[in-house]
């Protein structure tokens, strides 16, 4: 018996040797906050050909006025309008505004043309011009070598792709 007394005695002090885990690391710590800072507006050339274009794209649609091609970000308000009225046979162009303005002048790659604007009065603000079907400004927009530039006073210039959407509602109008 005193030998496996002595046989447990020793195990356990055998035990007792062995090193007990090392601790967990420290926390690393948690880097303070940093503030964002929206990104700096692009620099724009003297050139609006070179101008990036702006965020979305443009949709074709019928209803019961007639036509419309709305352009924006996809599932959000349409940042331009271009409608075209067919009782009225007229065309309007519209865009969201955010200040008053008296002006939308609308540049192609071979022609540009001022018209008066005026809000449409709706939630979001809109400023919109009313242009005849058979203005040659509208045949600059649809032939347009790739992009069209609508500017308006107190608002940031918006640059359109000269997709087939326009020469659409111009057709519509037309007939």
């Amino acid at each position: 018996m005193q030998i496996r007394n002595l046989t447990l005695i020793a195990m356990l002090l055998l035990a007792s040797c062995v090193a007990p885990p090392p601790p967990a690391p420290p926390a690393a710590p948690v880097p303070p906050p940093v503030a964002t800072t929206p990104a700096p507006t692009p620099r724009l050339s003297a050139d609006w050909n070179d101008w990036p274009f702006s965020a979305g794209d443009w949709v074709y649609r019928r209803d019961d006025r007639g036509s419309i091609a709305v352009f924006g970000p996809t599932g959000q308000n349409a940042v331009v309008t271009l409608r075209c009225d067919l009782q009225n046979r007229r065309i309007y162009v519209s865009r969201v505004a955010t200040a008053p303005g008296q002006r939308i002048v609308i540049r192609t790659s071979s022609s540009m043309k001022e018209f008066a604007a005026k809000p449409t009065g709706g939630m979001p603000v809109y400023l919109a011009s009313e242009i005849m079907p058979m203005d040659g400004i509208l045949d600059a927009m649809a032939f347009s070598r790739g992009r069209i530039l609508l500017e308006t006073d107190g608002h940031p210039p918006i640059i359109l792709p000269a997709w087939a959407e326009i020469a659409r509602i111009v057709e519509d109008c037309r007939k």
